[in-house]
């Protein structure tokens, strides 16, 4: 019989899979090695288990201990399978901008997640970094994995994953393209494929609020490049002693944008559901497109599963949000359509200044239509008022027609953007649009702002 003694065993000899319409502008042949064909569903799960193996060989594990690690989430869930296989506890130690689902599921395999700030110093107390060593340090016979600084991240690549895309490739692969995050992928198969030919490329994918592309480019680690960015699992504050500089050609940078709109692209497109650094390793690839020679074979690995990110990229609402969703409004409809059965907030001509300040704070909102039996007659601001209380502190017991301005310009639903904006300045602060049947809805300088992508 054929079978597996445990699910370890089940870890590597993914597939090679050419790629066809989300790369069809690249004049190459494109194949990703797809390594949510692992267990744990991503590429994680190789060196997982190579860092606990080298560790329990060497005595830093110790049996029944206490696994603790930082992870974006795919190590953890590495770990996690290699610690119930092998009797082990888990602590993993994430940032808390890393997707619910990853947490979740690193909670339905037994490890214990304990949630820490994104925006804050690596070097500050509250940061993953810094709550995973002080945990390691608390808590009896533990041992602190530490991915991005264990040589054993890099061998793992180095002695699987490298060997397999040159089998797979019968040693025609021409450039190697992947996401670097802690730097054991790019580095121990870079290492490998650099061995059987030199000539091979080696690019690295990185992304704004990143310090790699700068560094390998000028050697200055510039902590102006450091910022807060969405994609996940590539990038970094710090410089990984498993990212292996001298291996690598290059790197290109991916907006957080461009990566979520092609992670969807390659699910919809190719019909592989892959995570987010997926996503923006393609784009990079794109962006690369005059590297490539029709002869050249290019592998781009896909680090992880789209499963991981249902709430994020693959949610309309999540992307809408972000200003990354393609199908960009264009007019007055598009802009009101999430919240067009919000009943309009009016105040009445001989209603108090009062009546209208408390509406505003109750809606938190800015402007108000004013309207009488006729229709809307005038319109109220906040810096209005503001500027009439300072002048007369017995405005608030006054009615609205004394302190009014004029009404806003209406527009009918398919109005374009770009006449909308036009209505909107420093003397009105407001459009209204005309839904029919005697509704309408409001449009602010706010709702044309969002709308710019």
């Amino acid at each position: 019989m054929k079978y597996a003694k445990n699910i370890l065993e089940t870890i590597g000899n993914t597939p090679l899979v050419q790629l066809n319409k989300v790369t069809q502008d690249v004049d190459a042949l494109v194949l990703a090695k797809v390594e949510t064909f692992n267990p744990g569903n991503s590429v994680k799960d190789r060196m997982a288990v190579k860092m606990i193996e080298d560790a329990e060989a060497d005595g830093r594990l110790q049996p029944g201990g206490t696994i603790i690690e930082g992870t974006s989430g795919n190590t953890g869930m590495g770990l996690a399978l290699a610690a119930i296989v092998k009797g082990y506890k888990l602590i993993c130690v994430i940032s808390d901008k890393q997707s619910k689902e990853k947490m979740d599921i690193l909670r339905a395999v037994g490890a214990k997640v304990v949630v820490c700030p994104t925006d804050v110093d690596p070097t500050d107390p509250r940061s993953y970094y810094s709550v995973s060593k002080r945990l390691s340090t608390e808590t009896p016979n533990s041992w602190y994995v530490n991915q991005y600084d264990n040589p054993s991240n890099a061998t793992a690549h180095y002695e699987q994953t490298g060997p397999e895309i040159w089998e797979q490739t019968e040693g025609k692969i021409t450039h190697f393209i992947v996401g670097v995050g802690t730097g054991g992928t790019i580095s121990g198969v870079g290492k490998y494929l650099k061995e059987k030919n030199p000539n091979i490329k080696i690019w690295g994918i990185d992304t704004y609020g990143s310090v790699f592309k700068k560094y390998h480019e000028t050697g200055v680690f510039d902590e102006n490049e450091i910022y807060s960015y969405i994609t996940e699992g590539i990038g970094e504050d710090i410089l990984p002693k498993n990212v292996d500089f001298s291996l690598i050609d290059g790197f290109t940078k991916v907006t957080d944008k461009d990566a979520a709109v092609y992670t969807r692209k390659i699910a919809m497109e190719e019909g592989i559901f892959v995570g987010n650094s997926a996503g923006a390793a393609i784009k990079g690839l794109l962006q690369l497109k005059e590297q490539f020679k029709p002869e050249d074979v290019v592998v781009v690995l896909f680090h992880d599963s789209g499963s991981r990110y249902v709430g994020k990229m693959f949610n309309d609402d999540w992307m809408r949000e972000r200003g990354f969703l393609e199908d960009e409004p264009t007019k007055a409809e598009d802009l009101i359509k999430e919240h067009v059965d919000t009943p309009l907030v009016v105040v009445r001509t001989e209603e108090l200044v009062s009546h209208a300040i408390e509406r505003m704070r109750k809606y938190k909102i800015s402007q108000i239509p004013v309207m009488d039996i006729t229709g809307f007659v005038g319109s109220v601001d906040e810096a209005d008022l503001f500027r009439s209380y300072v002048e007369n502190k017995d405005i608030a017991e006054k009615p609205i027609k004394e302190v009014m301005g004029r009404p806003y310009p209406i527009v009918n639903a398919n109005a374009a953007i770009e006449e909308i904006a036009k209505l909107i300045n420093k003397d009105n602060q407001a459009v209204l649009v005309d839904l029919g049947n005697g509704k309408h809805h409001i449009i602010t300088k706010y709702d044309i702002i969002g709308a710019i992508k």
